[in-house]
């Protein structure tokens, strides 16, 4: 039964997201209708947590808007998310960072990994 729907979800898992880990900041476009329109939405910010279970793997994205914590749970497979870019690697120690709720200011950075090119 298992191998029957790993069969089926395998047609709709998408091949072109880019390799990121919590801690790290990252860039998401975003398809949005309103009404007859189709725009592009960009969400910036850090990811918190991932949930890796195959087309049903998510991620949570935190970020500061006017001084409010945003976050936002995608699903990685999702057909809305038109792109994923990372812009910075972070390094952390724990698989979930939901301790950054509660900090404010220069408390709630963290620390940039540097990427040779």
């Amino acid at each position: 039964m298992n191998k029957i729907i790993n069969k089926i979800e395998k047609k709709y898992l998408k091949k072109n997201i880019p390799f990121f880990k919590q801690g790290d900041f990252i860039e998401i476009k975003i398809l949005i209708k309103e009404g007859n329109k189709k725009k592009t939405q960009i969400f910036k910010g850090l990811v918190i947590a991932i949930r890796n279970r195959g087309l049903n793997s998510s991620f949570t994205v935190r970020k500061i808007s006017h001084g409010e914590g945003i976050e936002r749970v995608f699903n990685k497979n999702s057909p809305i998310i038109k792109e994923i870019k990372l812009n910075k690697r972070g390094i952390v120690k724990r698989a979930k960072l939901y301790y950054l709720r509660t900090l404010k200011g220069k408390a709630a950075k963290i620390r940039e990994k540097l990427i040779k090119k």
